[in-house]
């Protein structure tokens, strides 16, 4: 009687062996519809970075806040501090800065010549 549960147990431990013990995979998520357009899209190019913000005090006692951004191709110029600014671009590093309704700035973050549409120009100095 001894032998029963022996063979019994035997019998179990050989029909267990012969499973795979592999956790069956279950996702619910649908392969990407834009995969392939998204591998063939030209690469991000980020923004430049601000390399110098500076706070210039201009000839007639003016404040003007311009951010310099690293490649030296682009500045931000803000009249008041937390005012709009206004994007100008120079087409190559040393040349002035420009941009549409009369902007325009040549010079470094330590002086800075402004010409705005409602002020007019201005030598400025950080």
């Amino acid at each position: 009687m001894n032998k029963l549960p022996l063979i019994a147990a035997a019998a179990a431990l050989l029909s267990l062996a012969a499973c795979e013990n592999k956790p069956e995979e279950v996702s619910s998520i649908s392969p990407d519809p834009m995969k392939t357009e998204l591998a063939n899209r030209a690469p991000v190019v980020l923004p430049p970075s601000i390399s110098a913000s500076k706070q210039m005090r201009c000839g007639d006692n003016s404040l003007v806040f311009v951010d310099f951004f690293q490649g030296d191709t682009q500045v931000q110029v803000r009249t008041a501090k937390d005012g709009a600014g206004t994007i100008l671009k120079a087409p190559a590093a040393g040349e002035p800065y420009v941009a549409e309704g009369g902007y325009k700035l040549t010079g470094t973050p330590k002086s800075a010549t402004v010409v705005t549409p409602n002020e007019g120009t201005r030598t400025c100095k950080a």
